[in-house]
């Protein structure tokens, strides 16, 4: 079964996948949040492995969202 990410607390995902992008991609989905509002930190870049095929590692990041400060609404 695929690991989609693993909750750590509310707004934070930690997600594995092949490249950096996907899983951001990834991650953005599961936050369920525009990117705009995703902080992102690089815990491992992805890694190939011999010949493509051994050892390869995936990308590794954590994504946290930000709080954006809501407009409040005139009386």
């Amino acid at each position: 079964m695929e690991n989609i990410g693993k909750k750590k607390h509310i707004g934070e995902v930690e997600v594995e996948d092949k490249t950096l992008e996907a899983a951001v991609n990834k991650a953005v989905l599961l936050l369920g949040v525009p990117k705009e509002q995703v902080k992102i930190k690089v815990l491992a870049e992805a890694q190939k492995g011999l010949f493509g095929m051994e050892g390869a590692k995936p990308a590794k990041i954590r994504a946290t969202i930000i709080n954006t400060p809501t407009l409040k609404k005139k009386a």
